[in-house]
């Protein structure tokens, strides 16, 4: 692994976590997957979702790493490790907060989800990521699950036999959206003639 990564994830080391932006892609792509293995040991740890310090060197990392994967093509050679971390995300907690604020690990997910997916049209990726991604479907969180249904979508379009083992898992996401969707429309009806009753005047 490159030495900076060495001392940015070894030592969790937040000041020096911005240095790996001046370094070329192709200099620290060698050390990609082996960084996805540091990082998916610690956002494992039992204090990563109070740890900031930690949650900030993790979210710098990644997002370094998907650029440098972006930017060599070089996601088939790390899909396997970015997988396993994203597949990891499932073990905590991703429903957002009161705050609609995304959990340590749904931003994790998020960013790893679009760097994986958007390479939909290779399927030894897909392969590897399918299975997983239709789990999200179902953990509670709109956004990811939203941004997840529309990659799938093409998915489905390019390699649609990828799918076929998942279908009734897409299904059932696909029906609770339409749900949620018009339990929020007669809601707002409801509202609204609440308002009407009380002032005849609002336009109708």
């Amino acid at each position: 692994m490159h030495q900076l990564f060495r001392l940015v994830l070894g030592q969790k080391n937040l000041s020096r976590a911005g240095d790996l932006f001046s370094l070329d892609d192709s200099e620290i792509e060698d050390s990609l997957t082996e960084a996805l293995e540091q990082i998916k040991i610690i956002s494992s740890s039992s204090d990563y979702q109070t740890n900031s310090n930690d949650q900030a060197v993790v979210e710098i990392c990644v997002t370094r790493i998907t650029t440098a994967i972006r930017e060599t093509e070089s996601i088939e050679r790390h899909a396997k490790a970015l997988v396993g971390l994203w597949d990891s995300c499932l073990e905590h907690n991703l429903r957002p907060s009161g705050k609609d604020e995304d959990t340590p690990h749904a931003k994790i997910a998020s960013d790893i989800m679009s760097c994986i997916l958007q390479n939909y049209d290779r399927p030894p990726v897909m392969a590897l990521a399918i299975p997983i991604a239709v789990k999200f479907l179902h953990r509670g969180n709109k956004e990811l699950c939203r941004n997840m249904s529309n990659y799938l979508s093409l998915v489905a379009i390019t390699k649609a036999d990828l799918l076929a083992d998942h279908t009734e898992v897409i299904v059932k996401s696909i029906l609770q959206d339409l749900s949620e969707t018009m339990f929020y429309g007669f809601w707002i009806r409801e509202q609204y003639m609440i308002l009407f009753d009380k002032h005849p005047n609002v336009p109708h």
